[in-house]
């Protein structure tokens, strides 16, 4: 007989238990700042380009005519906004220096250079943490 202080789990013996571990966060930090690096900069371009026509092409850029800047803008500053976050993320996960976290803050700035930061960063090793190594270097401990 089951009263109403009985509390009943129920568990599925075949799926075994899975803890996160911390490679996987670091895994994660990764594909997302990969990710947000090339759209931040692929939206730099759609803002420039987005520019030209406004204040290059159009015959009066004073006509109030603001082309698609109004709705690139906002897009951009989104992705810019999540980059520098993810920036900072990955300087935490990856325990990067302050230059390095200086650098890929500044890489936001110039447009494209987003993609050259992740690019050297990624074959650096600035982009994987000491879990996913699988022969760190001496003295170096896992956590």
């Amino acid at each position: 007989m089951c009263d109403a202080t009985t509390l009943w789990v129920v568990t599925d013996p075949a799926a075994p238990e899975t803890v996160p571990q911390p490679h996987d966060r670091a895994r994660s930090v990764r594909r997302w700042f990969r990710i947000f690096a090339f759209a931040e900069a692929v939206s730099w371009g759609a803002l420039l380009v987005a520019m030209f026509f406004k204040w290059v092409v159009q015959d009066d850029p004073h006509a109030g005519l603001e082309g698609g800047v109004p709705i690139v803008g906002p897009i951009h500053g989104v992705l810019f906004l999540a980059y520098c976050s993810l920036a900072v993320v990955a300087w935490s996960t990856f325990r990067w220096n302050l230059k390095t976290l200086a650098l890929a803050l500044a890489a936001s700035i110039p447009p494209f250079f987003t993609i050259w930061f992740e690019t050297w960063a990624e074959r650096r090793g600035l982009l994987t943490s000491v879990a996913d190594d699988p022969d760190p270097a001496p003295g170096v401990t896992q956590v």
